[in-house]
């Protein structure tokens, strides 16, 4: 799995089972996708390049390093917005985008609903964060629409993944390094991962009809 990246870290594993509970309220799934998005970030951006500056201390100047990279956070609507929450108390400097896009439940393809893009982009890389990495399809929807703004250096965030959208994304955006918490086992019949946590974005906004 070129560019695939699951998780060992022992406090994202153990969030995941929670987060999977189906017994988590949303109150407490919220809270999790936002602790584990911190933790993936952590991961995603430790090859991050650094400049050397001083800063001033109490007792004197000190060398020390800052981000040389203009980052962007880039969830994928609904369900990406828990994991931008997280990831903004990591970066809080970071330029936020917005990428809706929806699944067609018959033909499983990302339908774009929403875009809202700046005019002048000025991050030089992106984080595009959605938990759940299913088809692919909308994950690589979201990173064209990136190149197209100019964006030439992206990461994928998910918090699970299947194989099938792995193998998708690596088709698709082979460039694309993919951060997870962990791989699942399949997709089944209507394009959900098995055993997964159910849809992401109804478990954190209360929207289940369940």
């Amino acid at each position: 799995m070129p560019l695939v990246f699951p998780s060992t870290h022992p406090l994202v594993l153990h969030q995941l089972a929670s987060l999977r509970d189906a017994r988590t309220r949303p109150p407490e799934f919220r809270r999790l996708v936002r602790t584990l998005a911190i933790l993936l970030a952590q991961e995603a951006t430790v090859d991050l390049p650094t400049r050397p500056v001083e800063v001033p201390t109490p007792l004197g100047p000190s060398p020390s390093w800052e981000l040389a990279d203009r980052i962007g956070i880039v969830p994928i609507l609904r369900a990406g917005l828990g994991m931008a929450e997280g990831v903004l108390e990591l970066i809080p400097d970071a330029q936020v985008w917005h990428v809706g896009v929806y699944r067609d439940e018959q033909t499983l393809r990302p339908m774009e609903y929403y875009k809202k893009l700046p005019a002048n982009p000025r991050m030089t890389i992106a984080l595009v964060v959605d938990p759940m990495l299913a088809t692919g399809g909308s994950a690589a929807h979201a990173c064209s629409v990136l190149k197209a703004a100019g964006v030439t250096r992206i990461k994928l965030i998910s918090l699970i993944a299947a194989p099938e959208g792995i193998a998708f994304m690596s088709q698709a955006m082979p460039d694309v390094p993919i951060h997870v918490g962990v791989v699942d086992d399949h997709l089944n019949e209507v394009g959900f991962i098995y055993p997964g946590l159910g849809d992401a974005g109804d478990r954190q906004f209360a929207t289940s009809l369940d």
